[in-house]
C-alpha cells in the first residue's frame, strides 16, 4: 500500500495580514487607519520583492522628535526579511549591501534627516541610490580595487527601503514613497511598551509566516496587474502597484482597504508637499494675476504678486529682497510655450509705450501641465481686484473694485492698445 502525505494546509493571507496589522497596533500609534493598511502591505511586499518590477519607499516623517518614527522602524524590522537598520551609510556601502550574498536586504534608514536635512549637505550619491533603487534593473557603475589596481563594476540598488526622519525629504524621493506623517501621541492614545527581548521573537514568528505565505502566492503576484483606483496613474501608480498586488493576493477585505488607503495617502501627500517655486508662480499667475486676462505687463504682474499674503514673492531671499522682473523672467524661462520655446517677456503696447509683459497664450500649456486644477468658482462670483487686460482695456468686474484698488496702490489703470 502506497502512503501519501496530506497536502499542506493553505495559508489564509487576509487573516495573516490582520495579525501583522494587530502587531503594529500594539506598539505603533499611526495617524490614520490608512497608515496601518499601507505599512502592513509594505511589510508583506518586502517578502515578495523578487516578484515586482518596482518597490515603494516607506517614509515615516514628522516635524518634531518623539513622534514614534524610530519605533515604527523597529517593528518593521521584526517583520521584514533580511532587515538591516542604519543611521548613516555611504553610497558605496549601500551598493555592496544590496550585492551581498544571502538575498535582497530590506534597508531601514533611521534619522534620514541627517542625510538630507538642511545642515547635511547634498549627499547626491545616497540620493541617487534611493532614487534608482525603486526599479528593478537599476545599476550604478563603481570603481573597485586599491590604489592604481582598480576596475569598474556594475552594482544593483534595487531593494525595499523604509526611512524615518524629521522634516521632509527631497522631492525625488518623496514621489517614490508612501508617506506616513507621524505625530506625538495624544494623552488618550496608548501603546504597549516594546521590549526587544520579549517582542522581537513574536515579530519574527509573524515574519516567518509571511515568508511562507509569500512562497505560495509568488507566481500569482508576479503575473498580477492590479486595478488602480480612479485617478491614480503615473508615478503614484508605480508606487502602489506592488502593495495592491499583495492586497489582491491576500483577498478578503484587504482589496478594498488597500485601494481606500491608496487614494487617501496619495491625496494627503499631495496636500502636504509644497509645490516647487516655479509651480507656485505659475499657479499664482493663473489664479491671482491673469484671472482670465489675455496679457499683463510685467510691472502689473509684480504689483499683484508682491501684494499677495502668504506668498513668497515679497521676500524671496534671506536678505528679504522681493521678486524682480529679472527673477520673474528667470523662473518662467524654465517652462515652455506651446511651440516648445521658453516663456519670455514680450512687448505689450500701452498708450504710446511698449513695456515688457506676458501673454496668457504663452502660459496656457504650462498651466495645463504643471498646475493643480483651478479652484471652483460660481458663475456669479466676483473676479479678484487684479489689474486685468482684456480686449485692450484694464478691467475689473465691478467699477468700485478698480477705484478701491487704485486708491490703495496709487497705480494708474493701464490701457492696452490692441
Amino acid at each position: 500500500m502506497t502512503s501519501t502525505n496530506p497536502p499542506a494546509p493553505s495559508i489564509d493571507g487576509a487573516a495573516l495580514l490582520d495579525e501583522v496589522e494587530a502587531f503594529h497596533r500594539r506598539f505603533n500609534i499611526f495617524p490614520t487607519e490608512s497608515a496601518y493598511v499601507a505599512v502592513t502591505l509594505w511589510d508583506a511586499h518586502a517578502h515578495l520583492i523578487d516578484a515586482f518590477d518596482g518597490t515603494a519607499r516607506l517614509a515615516f516623517l514628522s516635524p518634531e522628535p518623539g513622534s514614534g518614527k524610530s519605533r515604527a522602524l523597529e517593528i518593521v524590522e521584526t517583520l521584514t526579511p533580511r532587515a538591516v537598520t542604519t543611521v548613516n551609510a555611504s553610497a558605496n556601502a549601500l551598493f555592496r549591501l544590496v550585492e551581498a550574498d544571502g538575498g535582497t536586504p530590506t534597508l531601514l534608514f533611521d534619522e534620514i534627516d541627517t542625510v538630507f536635512g538642511p545642515k547635511a549637505g547634498g549627499n547626491e550619491e545616497v540620493r541617487g541610490f534611493l532614487n534608482s533603487g525603486y526599479r528593478r534593473g537599476a545599476k550604478s557603475l563603481r570603481c573597485v580595487g586599491d590604489g592604481s589596481n582598480q576596475s569598474t563594476e556594475w552594482f544593483s540598488s534595487f531593494c525595499a527601503v523604509a526611512m524615518a526622519g524629521l522634516g521632509s525629504l527631497p522631492d525625488t524621493i518623496l514621489t517614490r514613497s508612501v508617506i506616513i506623517r507621524m505625530r506625538k501621541k495624544a494623552p488618550n492614545e496608548k501603546a504597549e511598551p516594546y521590549r526587544r527581548r520579549v517582542h522581537e521573537k513574536q515579530g519574527h514568528a509573524l515574519r516567518d509566516r509571511l515568508a511562507e505565505w509569500a512562497t505560495t502566492v509568488h507566481d500569482q503576484v508576479a503575473e498580477a496587474w492590479p486595478e488602480m483606483p480612479d485617478g491614480v496613474s503615473d508615478r503614484p501608480a508605480d508606487v502602489w502597484e506592488p502593495l495592491l498586488a499583495v492586497a489582491d493576493a491576500a483577498g478578503g477585505h484587504w482589496r478594498d482597504r488597500a485601494r481606500a488607503a491608496c487614494v487617501e495617502l496619495i491625496k494627503a501627500a499631495g496636500e502636504g508637499n509644497e509645490a516647487s517655486l516655479g509651480v507656485r508662480l505659475l499657479t499664482d499667475l493663473r489664479d491671482k494675476v491673469f484671472c482670465g486676462a489675455d496679457r499683463m505687463p510685467t510691472a502689473a504682474i509684480l504689483e499683484v504678486l508682491l501684494g499677495l499674503d502668504d506668498a513668497p514673492w515679497a521676500d524671496m531671499n534671506d536678505d528679504g529682497k522681493p521678486l524682480t522682473a529679472r527673477g520673474l523672467s528667470k523662473l518662467l524661462s524654465q517652462y515652455v510655450r506651446p511651440d516648445n520655446t521658453p516663456i519670455r517677456p514680450r512687448g505689450i503696447r500701452v498708450g504710446s509705450g511698449t513695456p515688457k509683459g506676458y501673454y496668457a497664450e504663452d502660459l496656457t500649456d504650462a498651466w495645463a501641465r504643471y498646475c493643480p486644477p483651478p479652484p471652483e468658482k460660481s458663475a456669479t462670483s466676483a473676479t479678484a481686484a487684479t489689474p486685468q487686460v482684456n480686449g485692450g482695456e484694464f478691467v475689473a468686474e465691478h467699477p468700485d473694485e478698480s477705484r478701491h484698488m487704485l486708491a490703495e496702490t496709487g497705480t494708474r489703470p493701464l490701457r492696452i492698445a490692441g
